[in-house]
């Protein structure tokens, strides 16, 4: 991104006056650009967003965010996730129209953040997965935070230029439990879940499960997810509004999510297990608690630490607050240089837009379920 020279000295001050303190390194830098060093980049509704992004991404250790009013190029609400292997951005310079910061890995925090705000004229694009009429963005959004399914949503304003969708409130669906994105088979490696991680609500009742062993439920894919057993592949399926039953293919660790609320077809097939969602009740989390030895869990590392046992490798996941899941890697494992490499891993589980648009006429926001405020 360009520098523009008038900022130099504003810059220099605010770079002057921030530390980097490894304690908490919750300042913001106005104006100013952390160049390079790319991870990837997400689309965020604002800098606090974006700064929890950047602190839930394995990898993040700043960010810089394009404000709504950046007006070089059409760039508008993207977050870019950084890293160096320092932990400091190579260089700042000052730069109209963005803001950066630190991830906050090292604070204290919060384990599902709350986003109150809501945003006029910005459209939350995708993640549809329910519409209503509301006859305003309160009752909107007080719907959507009493849906389990709904993460965020978009409001149509009374004035929208499409008159068939005024007031008309869209709930949409983001994951907020964590995924394991990579499972395979592997020779020398234990992968596990933290016991602290809640995979899914507590409630009184319990589940009783149906699954269908050796049977395929064809078609009707909604989408697709790595999953680690029958019973992950189930709390997945669960937490998503859309899905009204699963597959779970045993020999590749898929689960195939679907969408079908007409009609269930089942046939016989070697190594597939199907099964239906659970609603209002509590599924059995034994597989949360076990060790998987022969598999991994590849990728989304924070980092790792020599440990003597698989066992003291969970137990670290546990104490660590950024820790979800883990792969220990043990003297059977074909390089030996990784002998004893204890990875602690974690996906981001937030609120989290597919894409963020400037969109006359429309207010989106957030539920507001991990909020302390009161809705009456």
């Amino acid at each position: 991104m360009k520098m523009e020279s008038s900022l130099i000295l504003v810059g220099l001050l605010l770079a002057s006056s921030f530390s980097f303190s490894k304690a908490c390194p919750n300042g913001l830098l106005v104006n100013v650009d952390f160049p390079g060093s790319d991870i990837t980049f997400l689309y965020s509704p604002s800098v606090e967003h974006c700064q929890q992004l950047c602190t839930q991404h394995p990898a993040c250790l700043f960010f810089t965010f394009i404000r709504p009013d950046w007006t070089s190029d059409n760039r508008h609400f993207y977050c870019y996730l950084k890293s160096t292997p320092s932990g400091q951005p190579s260089s700042q310079t000052p730069l109209l129209g963005v803001i950066s910061g630190f991830s906050l890995k090292t604070c204290n925090p919060e384990p599902r953040p709350c986003f109150s705000q809501v945003f006029q004229n910005v459209d939350f694009f995708g993640a549809d997965y329910r519409t209503l009429f509301t006859p305003d963005i309160q009752e909107c959004q007080r719907v959507c935070t009493q849906d389990p399914g709904c993460q965020f949503f978009a409001f149509m304003k009374e004035d929208h230029p499409i008159h068939n969708i005024r007031f008309k409130c869209y709930l949409k669906f983001s994951w907020s439990v964590p995924r394991t994105p990579i499972v395979e088979k592997k020779a020398g490696v234990t992968s596990g879940f933290a016991q602290k991680t809640q995979q899914t609500q507590e409630l009184d009742t319990p589940c009783q499960n149906q699954f269908f062993p050796n049977t395929d439920i064809p078609g009707s894919n909604l989408e697709h997810q790595k999953s680690v057993s029958v019973e992950h592949c189930q709390v997945l399926c669960s937490a998503h509004p859309k899905c009204t039953y699963f597959s779970f293919s045993s020999d590749d660790f898929e689960c195939y999510l679907k969408n079908n609320l007409n009609n269930l077809t089942v046939k016989p097939k070697d190594g597939i297990t199907s099964g239906i969602p659970a609603h209002f009740c509590q599924l059995d989390d034994t597989w949360v608690k076990q060790s998987y030895e022969g598999v991994d869990f590849r990728g989304s590392d924070i980092r790792f630490e020599l440990m003597d046992t698989a066992e003291l490798c969970q137990l670290k996941c546990d104490e660590d607050p950024n820790c979800q899941f883990y792969t220990y890697v043990d003297e059977n494992f074909s390089d030996r240089a990784a002998w004893r490499r204890c990875y602690l891993k974690r996906v981001i589980t937030m609120p989290a837009p597919p894409i963020v648009n400037k969109q006359a006429s429309v207010v989106s926001g957030f539920s507001l379920r991990d909020c302390r405020t009161s809705l009456a």
